[in-house]
């Protein structure tokens, strides 16, 4: 296949000035390297985010009883609990459905009472990786599990016996002895300070809900896509008359901070686009500022003036290509690496503590980058660009040479 001759001319121009395009080449590619890697960062930061938030306790989907959310009503149940998880299990778009149960009561070991939040819940579903109780240690059997911090504030140990008193649905005292099987370490704060957890028949059998439940949690394959999966779920004729929201109603403040997060990544492209456009326009006003001469001879031979403007454009077209490609390169492995050993923040403050409490969470400081497609299409598509409009002017003013003027420099 022959390469048209405007692209050859183009490319063979470049290497006139081997030192300069060098230099271009690499202002470019560190460029775009720096972009991926900060991309890279970015959405493994907005990863670490969504699933934080969205994996211990909000999921993608909850289903409540209207108004629920609102007071907390003992009584505001969604009932038929076993059959709803069942056809929800069976549903292509749903990877994991739970029942929760929450009721405030006192807790005593001994004589001082301490107000609580049980929770009754499936501890196997919720065990799984991003789940509530991912990575504790749960032991079989009847006995409950406490909060280490709620633990440590009423003095009990793994092995202690405690008195949980309460209120049922029916409104009958709801009273028992449990056994602290273990202390647990989640990632939500109230968790932590403030809950006893069961297993969901327990709490159901102590606060009188049969097959009764506050909240249905629902995961879905993407949480991005949980807006159009919750829409969808609030049709199923199961449940009708449930309250059915996403995630990101659920939890305005956390949408708001990752916008912050993708105006963050705008404003970087941006900054690395005009120092990329600087070297182009500096590469390509000194090259036509070279061959002034020979631009001269070829519009005195007749060549018109477009053609010019597309000889200068190709070059600096060449010459984004080539250095978007080689920071593609160099970006794409940087954050391979970073992805593969994961990015510590906690290394950044000299070793500090490997969590924060943020929004009620405790959030991991290690984080995995990494990059979409999109990514590196929309970088590479951006330094193109650039490269047309920043030599845009050394193009025009090739391109409106004087033949006679241009011939006595």
């Amino acid at each position: 296949m022959t390469v048209p001759a405007t692209p050859r001319i183009a490319w063979r121009n470049l290497w006139r000035n081997k030192r300069r395009t060098a230099l271009a080449l690499t202002a470019i590619g560190l460029s775009v390297a720096l972009v991926l890697v900060y991309d890279g960062i970015l959405r493994g930061y907005g990863d670490w985010m969504l699933q934080t938030a969205t994996g211990p306790m909000l999921g993608h989907v909850q289903a409540h009883a209207r108004g629920w959310r609102r007071n907390r009503s003992l009584d505001a149940t969604v009932p038929g609990v076993a059959r709803l998880l069942n056809e929800l299990g069976r549903d292509s778009a749903v990877v994991g459905a739970t029942a929760r149960v929450y009721v405030p009561a006192l807790a005593a070991r001994g004589e001082e009472g301490f107000a609580i939040l049980v929770i009754g819940l499936d501890i196997e579903e919720e065990s799984k990786p991003m789940r509530l109780l991912a990575g504790a240690r749960v032991p079989a059997g009847p006995g409950v599990l406490m909060g280490r911090l709620l633990a440590d504030q009423m003095g009990v140990r793994e092995g202690d016996e405690l008195a949980l008193v309460g209120q049922g649905v029916d409104g009958s005292l709801a009273n028992d002895l449990f056994v602290v099987s273990a202390l647990v370490e989640t990632p939500v704060d109230l968790v932590n300070r403030q809950a006893v957890l069961m297993r969901l028949e327990q709490a159901q059998a102590l606060f009188a809900m049969a097959d009764e439940a506050h909240e249905i949690v629902i995961y879905g394959r993407d949480a991005r896509q949980a807006r159009p999966l919750a829409s969808r779920l609030a049709r199923v004729p199961s449940l009708a008359g449930l309250e059915v929201l996403d995630w990101e109603t659920l939890a305005p403040a956390m949408v708001n901070l990752m916008a912050v997060v993708e105006t963050a990544w705008m404003f970087v492209l941006a900054l690395v686009l005009v120092a990329a456009a600087a070297g182009v326009a500096n590469t390509m006003l000194m090259a036509t500022f070279e061959r002034t001469r020979e631009l001269g001879m070829l519009l005195a031979l007749g060549a018109e003036p477009l053609r010019i403007v597309r000889l200068v454009l190709v070059e600096s077209l060449a010459l984004a290509i080539v250095g978007a490609a080689l920071g593609t390169v160099l970006g794409s492995a940087l954050v391979q690496g970073m992805y593969r050993a994961g990015f510590d923040y906690a290394t950044l403050t000299g070793g500090g503590p490997t969590r924060l409490s943020f929004f009620g969470m405790n959030w991991s400081l290690r984080l995995y980058p990494r990059l979409a497609w999109i990514d590196i299409v929309r970088t590479v598509v951006a330094v193109m660009a650039t490269s047309i409009v920043a030599a845009a002017w050394p193009a025009l003013r090739a391109a409106r040479l004087r033949p006679v003027e241009a011939l006595r420099n």
